[in-house]
């Protein structure tokens, strides 16, 4: 059970469906106020949730960024999501905040594409079955002019035609949802090389 003012690690893993790691890097960056007792970190749930909102925060703003960024040496992963449903699109935005990537948000695949072109990405999340432009498509003309750029795939309704269609045009992941929180981001960190 969970005590009301602090968190042990484990019950921070749980709270924020993280891994460990992303736990430690947010430790060690001073992202999340820790003390350390004996051989185990305690974090204030306030903390946590402060640290949890501000996330959200800036999730929302990075999807709202301008055209004309362009990365430096030093800067974190840019990911796209791309998903039809306004609940998976914030699900994976927090998840992927959680572990320090800027993420921006796509409703469909034509919006996808235009940010494709106007802003540089280190990773593309889609969804494969969307009104219009579909996954697949989507990844198809990504591939036309971003080549090299890391493609994951998320799908509700995964069929072995769509699989086999999805490794030929070069994905670097595949998850069916329901998916589970540490699952996307280790997919990210494989697909990201990291």
């Amino acid at each position: 059970m969970m005590d009301e003012a602090f968190l042990t690690t484990e019950e921070v893993l749980e709270y924020l469906q993280v891994t460990q790691r992303t736990v430690y890097r947010l430790i060690k960056a001073g992202r999340i106020p820790a003390v350390r007792v004996g051989r185990q970190w305690r974090f204030r749930k306030q903390d946590v949730d402060r640290w949890l909102e501000s996330q959200q925060g800036r999730a929302s703003r990075a999807s709202a960024v301008v055209a004309g960024v362009r990365p430096t040496p030093d800067r974190r992963a840019r990911i796209l999501v791309v998903d039809d449903e306004a609940g998976i699109r914030e699900l994976l935005s927090k998840t992927l905040a959680l572990a320090e990537y800027e993420v921006d948000l796509a409703p469909g695949g034509q919006e996808a594409l235009e940010r494709l072109r106007g802003f540089h990405y280190d990773l593309l999340i889609t969804d494969l079955k969307m009104p219009g432009v579909d996954g697949l498509t989507l990844i198809r003309e990504a591939r036309r002019f971003l080549p090299q750029l890391p493609i994951i795939i998320i799908t509700g309704f995964s069929t072995e035609a769509s699989a086999i269609e999805a490794i030929n045009l070069g994905v670097n992941g595949y998850l069916t949802k329901p998916f589970r929180v540490p699952k996307v981001l280790s997919v990210a960190a494989k697909a990201l090389g990291e």
